[in-house]
C-alpha cells in the first residue's frame, strides 16, 4: 500500500508538470496575436501574418515541421529513457551480442526518407507561391544603398518620382514612433493589391526584410531581383536589412503603410509633388563602411 501511495504521487507530480507545460504551449498563439507589423518585447512565434505567403508560411511552420520536430524530439527522448532502464548493468548484465538487425536497418533508412518527404512536398509548393510572381496592380522598385532605401513609384501607374527613406534618430522621435523602425518616409501601398517589387542595390549587398509580409530578398549590385505581397490588412508594418551590409547596418529600417484604394490615390498625387524637386536619379554612392557615403553627379 505503501509503494502505490508513493506511486500514486509521482503520477500526480508528472501530470502537474505535464499540464503546466501544455498551458505554456497553449500561450504560444497568443504571444504572435500581441504583435502588429513589429516585434513587441517578450514576443514568442512570428509576427502576424498579414499576407497569403505569409499565412502559408505560418501553417508550414506551425503545422507541419514544428510538429515533426516535436515528434522526433519526443520519440528520441523516450528511446533513451527505455535504454537507461532496460540495458543498465543491474536489468541487464549480460549483453546481446547482436551486431545486425535488418528490420531494425531499413527502418532508419526509410522512415527518415518518408519524413523529408512529408516535408518536401508542401515545402516546394510554398516556394512555388513565393517564387512565381503573380499578376501585378503595381509595380515598386527598392534600391538599398549605405545605409538607407530608395523607392521609385513608376510614371505610368500615377507615379513618376522617387525617394529616400532614412531612420528616424532617436533625438527626433515623436509620440507614437518606434526607436530604430520609423523613417521619415514610409512606403505607402493600397489593400489588397499585388504589390510587385523589384529590388536592387548601389553599393553592397543588402536585404530586404518585412516578416510580416513574409518576404526577404537579397538587394544585389548589379542585379535585380523581385519579390511580391499583398497586404490584406491597413497597419504600418515594419521591416529591416536583414544582410550584414556595413557599420550601420542595423540603422536602415524599413516601414510599409497599408491604405485604402481613395487614400493611396490621395497619397500618389499628393507624394507625386512633394518629391518631383528630390530626384536624383544619378547618384552613386560607393561603399566605405569607415567614411561617409560619396556622392558623385
Amino acid at each position: 500500500m505503501r509503494f502505490a501511495s508513493t506511486a500514486l504521487r509521482h503520477i500526480q507530480r508528472f501530470r502537474a508538470v505535464l499540464l503546466r507545460a501544455a498551458s505554456c504551449l497553449a500561450l504560444l498563439p497568443a504571444g504572435s496575436a500581441l504583435a502588429d507589423g513589429f516585434a513587441t518585447p517578450g514576443q514568442i512565434t512570428f509576427e502576424e501574418a498579414v499576407t497569403p505567403i505569409a499565412e502559408e508560411m505560418h501553417f508550414f511552420h506551425n503545422w507541419i515541421v514544428l510538429p515533426i520536430i516535436v515528434a522526433i524530439c519526443l520519440f528520441v527522448l523516450a528511446l533513451l529513457a527505455y535504454v537507461l532502464i532496460r540495458f543498465n548493468e543491474k536489468n541487464n548484465p549480460v549483453p546481446a551480442q547482436t551486431t545486425h538487425n535488418s528490420i531494425l536497418e531499413v527502418a532508419w533508412t526509410v522512415l527518415p526518407v518518408m519524413i523529408l518527404v512529408v516535408i518536401a512536398i508542401p515545402s516546394f509548393r510554398l516556394l512555388t507561391h513565393q517564387l512565381v510572381v503573380p499578376p501585378a496592380d503595381i509595380t515598386l522598385k527598392v534600391t538599398g544603398k549605405q545605409w538607407y532605401w530608395t523607392y521609385d513609384y513608376p510614371k505610368d501607374q500615377g507615379g513618376g518620382f522617387e525617394f529616400d527613406s532614412y531612420l528616424i534618430q532617436d533625438a527626433d522621435l515623436k509620440p507614437g514612433d518606434l526607436r530604430q523602425l520609423s523613417v521619415d518616409n514610409e512606403v505607402v501601398v493600397p489593400i489588397g493589391k499585388t504589390v510587385h517589387m523589384l529590388v536592387t542595390a548601389a553599393d553592397v549587398i543588402h536585404s530586404f526584410t518585412v516578416p510580416s509580409f513574409g518576404i526577404r530578398i537579397d538587394a544585389v549590385p548589379g542585379r535585380m531581383n523581385e519579390t511580391w505581397f499583398k497586404a490584406e490588412r491597413e497597419g504600418i508594418y515594419y521591416g529591416q536589412c536583414s544582410k550584414l551590409c556595413g557599420e550601420n547596418h542595423a540603422y536602415m529600417p524599413i516601414a510599409v503603410r497599408v491604405v485604402s484604394e481613395e487614400k493611396y490615390t490621395a497619397w500618389l498625387a499628393q507624394a507625386a509633388k512633394k518629391f518631383a524637386s528630390t530626384k536624383t536619379p544619378d547618384s552613386v554612392h560607393f561603399a566605405d563602411n569607415n567614411a561617409p557615403s560619396v556622392a558623385v553627379r
